[in-house]
């Protein structure tokens, strides 16, 4: 499962959203706008910041948009656009 802490309009969250749609993939989406969400994401993460994935199956979480572009590429084959 890929869960990714957004915020909206966020345009760090859109890029990845973004290519989550270009390669298909569906994430679980955790609005830190929602109440309790930015407390459970700081307890994960650290820091209240976004985007935030979290890729269970390769035991994977991680900050920062393009991080996140270049994993998703990486795990589903395709190449980063940069």
């Amino acid at each position: 499962m890929l869960i990714l802490y957004v915020r909206t309009g966020c345009p760090f969250c859109g890029r990845v959203l973004k290519t989550g749609e270009s390669l298909g993939i569906e994430f679980q989406k955790r609005n830190i706008a929602d109440p309790g969400i930015e407390d459970e994401l700081v307890a994960r993460g650290g820091r209240c910041r976004v985007p935030y994935l979290i890729d269970e199956e390769e035991s994977v979480e991680m900050y920062e948009s393009q991080r996140i572009i270049d994993h998703l590429h990486r795990r589903f084959k395709e190449p980063s656009l940069g």
